[in-house]
């Protein structure tokens, strides 16, 4: 079970886009996440008529390191760290450590 999954609301803790929230757009293995609108790289794109697709620049989403990221917490308005907790019907969940609420529901 990672601590990041793909949907939840994440928050840049560090590097250029710190601060900035998105949507988590994709997981790719243990160590990297998409972020919608976050870190964002122009791509130089070739047209191909084969598909209909237009050649010009696109704004892309690019992989940011895990550890950049944390989860948004509304409760506090800030970026807070994970951690999982069983409970009694024995169902695995995630809990955020500042002030143990379940971020799944």
């Amino acid at each position: 079970m990672f601590k990041i999954k793909v949907g939840d609301d994440a928050m840049v803790i560090a590097g250029k886009d710190k601060g900035k929230r998105g949507r988590v757009l994709r997981v790719i293995g243990s160590t990297r996440v998409v972020v919608e609108n976050v870190n964002v790289v122009k791509k130089h794109q070739r047209g191909n008529q084969q598909r209909h697709v237009s050649g010009g620049i696109v704004d892309k989403e690019m992989p940011i390191h895990r550890s950049n990221v944390g989860l948004y917490n509304p409760s506090k308005d800030a970026a807070d760290r994970v951690g999982f907790k069983i409970l009694a019907d024995g169902k695995k969940v995630r809990v955020f450590k500042s002030d143990g609420e379940v971020v799944d529901v």
